[in-house]
Order: C-alpha cells, then sequence, then structure tokens
C-alpha cells in the first residue's frame, strides 16, 4: 500500500490522542481546583490553616503550574515533578515527624536529600548541555 492510504487514519489517531490528552488535562486541573476548594474550606471551618495545610496548597499550587506550563508548551518538566515530590516528602516530615521513629525520619530526609541533589544534576545539564528551543519559550 501507498503510504498516500495511511495520511487520513494518522490524522485521525493523532487528533484523537490530543483531544484524549486534552480531556485529561481539564480533569486533572478540575480535580486540583476541587482538592484546592475542599482543602481551603477544610482548614477556613477549623479556624486557620496549619503547617500541613500551607504545605498542602503549595502541593496544589505546584500541580496546577505544572499543568499549566504543559497546556502552553506541551512540554512536562521532570523538574516540577521533583519539586512536587520534595514538596510532599517535606509536608510527611513536617506533619507526622512526632509520631515516626528516628529510621522513618531519616529515610524521608535522605530521600528529600537524593531528590535536591537530583534537582542540582537537572539544573546543571540544562546549563552545561543548553535548553532545546521549545523549552526556552
Amino acid at each position: 500500500m501507498s503510504e498516500k492510504s495511511f495520511v487520513l487514519p494518522k490524522r485521525v489517531g493523532l487528533m484523537m490522542a490530543e483531544i484524549f490528552k486534552l480531556g485529561l488535562l481539564f480533569i486533572a486541573g478540575f480535580g486540583i481546583l476541587w482538592a484546592t476548594i475542599i482543602e481551603v474550606t477544610e482548614f477556613v471551618l477549623r479556624g486557620g490553616p496549619g503547617l500541613g495545610d500551607v504545605l498542602m496548597l503549595f502541593l496544589l499550587i505546584e500541580l496546577a503550574a505544572m499543568v499549566a506550563i504543559y497546556f502552553r508548551t506541551n512540554r512536562l518538566s521532570v523538574r516540577f515533578l521533583v519539586y512536587i515530590a520534595i514538596t510532599a516528602l517535606t509536608r510527611v516530615l513536617v506533619v507526622d515527624a512526632k509520631t515516626m521513629d528516628n529510621a522513618t525520619v531519616l529515610t524521608l530526609v535522605g530521600a528529600i536529600f537524593l531528590l535536591t541533589l537530583g534537582v542540582l544534576v537537572l539544573r546543571g545539564c540544562e546549563v552545561w548541555f543548553g535548553q532545546d528551543d521549545e523549552q526556552k519559550e
């Protein structure tokens, strides 16, 4: 078969993949918005936010920013995912440190340290090797 016979199915497939991706992004954005509303409502009813609530809001803000950047650039930054992981582990450490044994606390601190080193390596690679033209926008 010739290449021309695959042009229409390829276009339809690419369009369906794009619609699916956008649908999932809208669902993720709606989920983040919903979680933010629930979180804010809970700490308003309690009379004010605690440190865990503030860290949870930072997580939700980072997730929303990641979705927004993906909408704008069509690229997903690995560093954003690492920042989210660092914030999530920090939240667990801050909120539950009193009830954890020392080995668990040290494990979480070690994980945060390794993720931070990972961010430094990723940033160093961007500086050393440069960024893609698409990433500079």
